[in-house]
């Protein structure tokens, strides 16, 4: 069972704390959860220059930092500043996670090692993906209590380190869930189109913008029903699963994107619904 590590922020400290939000370790892929003074100017808080997610739970203000899985492992620190101005580092520790391998083998080979015309558009949409992970909008309120997208088995856990062709590419930053195509997707929170697109290898994707930083992704759509700036609920439809860009068969890539780092999404979903399934070779299959 993961535990749910806190900083005992008055004292400066790493503690033990029985009741958060949801559970998570301050590891690669996760979260660091820091419970703040009651005089922190929440304004002023950065890790790694990047503003941070704050909500109310149990009387007190905590911080959700999102660490990449870039992240080394060791100390770190939440910087910010007290109502009267005064310098405050709150420190925690990351420590290390170890992720499992995953090969996929896929025919089309100008996804695996994409031609020269691909790299143009390929870069284009890289800065626009870019731009609406690291989206930045100030909200009150923010669920990360969240409803699963759409029903299926977990094909691909995040963070395998992934192998197309036997070439090692980035590791999986998302959760892959298995459905038929057609299968309707649903909004896990309420929120806001931020984009839409079509992109060389996500495919048909929307993301949507929760606020303060917490931004989901939804890949591989063969049909968006949702439109930039439109306001949605949780439940509400934004699409349909699909099999466009680089895939090996119909399933949703869900991403969570936390101050800008791509993190596990089964983390913000109930005890429920956490199921996660072993890495496998993938072949591509034929539509």
């Amino acid at each position: 069972m993961l535990r749910l590590v806190f900083i005992a922020a008055l004292c400066l400290q790493l503690s033990m704390v029985s009741a958060a939000p949801f559970e998570t370790e301050p590891v690669p892929g996760g979260v660091a959860v820091i419970v703040l003074p009651d005089d922190t100017d929440i304004t002023t808080l950065r890790y790694r220059d990047r503003r941070i997610l704050t909500v109310a739970y149990n009387n007190q203000t905590i911080a959700l930092i999102g660490l990449s899985l870039s992240t080394k492992p060791g100390a770190a620190w939440l910087k910010g500043k007290n109502i009267s101005g005064q310098s405050m580092r709150l420190p925690f520790q990351v420590t290390s996670k170890s992720y499992e391998e995953q090969h996929i083998t896929i025919k089309d080979k100008r996804k695996v090692n994409p031609e020269k015309r691909d790299m143009v558009r390929i870069t284009r949409e890289k800065k626009q993906i870019s731009t609406a992970l690291r989206t930045w909008s100030a909200r009150d309120e923010v669920s990360i209590n969240f409803m699963k997208p759409v029903e299926g088995p977990t094909s691909s856990p995040f963070g395998l380190r992934r192998f197309f062709n036997e070439q090692p590419r980035n590791p999986h930053s998302g959760l892959d869930i298995a459905a038929p195509e057609g299968t309707p997707i649903r909004a896990p929170a309420a929120g806001i189109i931020s984009d839409t697109g079509d992109f060389f290898f996500n495919g048909n994707t929307v993301f949507i913008d929760h606020g303060q930083g917490l931004v989901t992704m939804y890949c591989h759509m063969s049909e968006i029903d949702v439109k930039p700036d439109q306001t949605v609920v949780a439940g509400e439809t934004i699409g349909k699963v699909g099999m466009t860009g680089r895939v090996t068969g119909p399933h949703l890539h869900w991403g969570v994107s936390l101050n800008n780092a791509r993190i596990d999404p089964v983390l913000f979903l109930p005890g429920e619904n956490r199921e996660t399934g072993p890495a496998e070779t993938v072949s591509e299959k034929s539509p």
